[in-house]
């Protein structure tokens, strides 16, 4: 599909509606195989983005793949994919592994207008999306139990949109919701099978990653 990269919150507000009208949430068509985590980081006025490609469920990296270009969407709340989106798709098309699953750092459908990052940019790259944030945008639950693998219900308006789910005993837990064409117990299932620390490997491993190049730069 072709890609529209709005720079004012009115045409990214057209476009996020209509891009919700895309968004599928569906069992995954076959068990994944290589999956991969994106990140993006801000330095100035640039974004710099990272993708890792991993081996599932081995976790071994196979492949990573960054891109930086100028920022060119503002900071606003619940637009996140605007900003990062431009660098983490071009990232995207240097890989010659294609995942089957693609960990966002950010929501999926757990988002005001139900179109969060993992949404947004599993739509555009036409490839399953999972959301696994820190904290939540929207929604209601009830925290669950301490133990490793609990997790409970995220709600908004009545809807189930996400999950929260504890990734470590004792650790604060994470939020994940469905971004494209996966359902919920899928994306749970596989960001607990992803997670030795808090945060599931593909994303914490792209995170790092982003951060590497942001410190060559500074220090350049």
């Amino acid at each position: 599909m072709s890609i529209i990269w709005p720079e004012i919150l009115s045409e990214a507000k057209r476009v996020q509606t209509e891009l919700k009208k895309k968004v599928k949430i569906r069992k995954l068509l076959s068990p994944p195989k290589i999956i991969a985590g994106a990140d993006a980081i801000f330095y100035k006025d640039y974004t710099i983005s990272a993708v890792v490609v991993m081996e599932y469920p081995s976790l071994k990296v196979i492949e990573e793949a960054s891109h930086t270009v100028k920022t060119t969407f503002p900071y606003i709340p619940g637009y996140l994919s605007f900003r990062e989106g431009p660098a983490i798709v071009t990232a995207f098309e240097k890989l010659r592994h294609k995942p089957d699953v693609i960990l966002f750092d950010g929501q999926g459908i757990a988002h005001p207008q139900g179109l969060g990052i993992a949404s947004h940019l599993g739509i555009v790259l036409n490839i399953p999306s999972i959301g696994c944030a820190k904290s939540k945008l929207v929604g209601d639950f009830q925290m669950p139990s301490p133990k490793k693998g609990a997790w409970s219900t995220l709600k908004y308006k009545g809807r189930t949109i996400g999950a929260v789910l504890r990734t470590r005993t004792g650790v604060k837990p994470v939020f994940v919701s469905p971004g494209h064409l996966i359902t919920l117990d899928e994306a749970v299932e596989i960001v607990l099978r992803c997670s030795h620390y808090r945060i599931p490997e593909p994303i914490r491993v792209a995170d790092k990653l982003t951060r590497k190049l942001k410190a060559l730069i500074t220090t350049s």
